[in-house]
This record gives structure tokens, sequence and C-alpha cells, in this order.
């Protein structure tokens, strides 16, 4: 399966935003990849007290057993929320999610490569407070490793 492979740079986009645009792309195009980069730096408009009580009260749902199990890390809290987006039970979904790769900081195969921005999905506008998603992993208990 040889499609096309596109690279978005995370750093300074809106989650939300991001993550609405890459799942219409995944299910517009069957055959395109995507691969997010610098995951730790996207952004979550508010308040911080806000979305760290909101965010914890997510990882603490549900039983360490059963679930339902919420992501620590930066970059699994971004595929999460566009696994949220999609059909992900049916098979659509399923090979939509699959072509998706979301990576902290930026691997050594794409760091020559151009990187795309989204363009709506960018936190140039914001002029309230916002939190990146980095932060929000740290309170929640994920130790980024030092390079």
């Amino acid at each position: 399966m040889s499609g096309e492979m596109e690279i978005i740079d995370g750093e300074g986009h809106i989650l939300g935003r991001l993550a609405s645009e890459v799942a219409k792309e995944l299910l517009k195009e069957k055959e395109k990849k995507i691969a997010i980069v610098n995951a730790e730096h996207v952004i979550i408009s508010g308040s911080k007290e806000t979305i760290f009580k909101e965010y914890k009260m997510r990882k603490d749902r549900g039983s360490k057993e059963k679930g339902p199990f919420f992501p620590k890390m930066p970059d699994r809290i971004v595929k999460r929320t566009i696994r949220g987006m999609l059909p992900y039970k049916k098979a659509r979904g399923r090979d939509a999610l699959s072509r998706l790769h979301v990576y902290l900081g930026i691997p050594e195969e794409y760091e020559k490569v151009n990187r795309e921005k989204v363009g709506n999905a960018s936190a140039e506008r914001l002029s309230r407070k916002y939190v990146t998603l980095g932060e929000v992993s740290e309170k929640l208990g994920w130790e980024p490793k030092q390079r």
C-alpha cells in the first residue's frame, strides 16, 4: 500500500481543531498517511486549572482493571482525541486510524522533510490563556525523557 505521507508539525496547533482536520483527511482519502510530530507542543485553550482538573478526572475515571483507560503521554492523547472523531469500531475508521502516526519531538526520518501547518488549527489567533499538552501530561504523571 503506497500512499502519500503528510507530515504535520503539531507545534502551535489547537488540539481539537487539529484532530478534526486530521480525522476528515484520513476518512476522505483512503491511501493517505499522516504523521504528526511535536505532539507535546500542541495547545489546549483555556485556563490551566480547569484543563488540569478535566484531564485528571478523565484519567481517574473507571478502574485500573476494567478501564476506561486514558493515556498520559502527549502523543497518545493526540491519537486518542483523533480516534474519538473517527468511527473506530467500524472497518473504515480502523483503517483510517492505522494510517495515523503521532510522535514526540521530530524523528530523524522527518527532520529534513517539509512539515505542514493546518490552516484552521493555528493558535496564532488565540488571545486567551492556553496550556501545552506536554504540561498537561506532566501533571498526569508523564516524565519526559531528557535527550
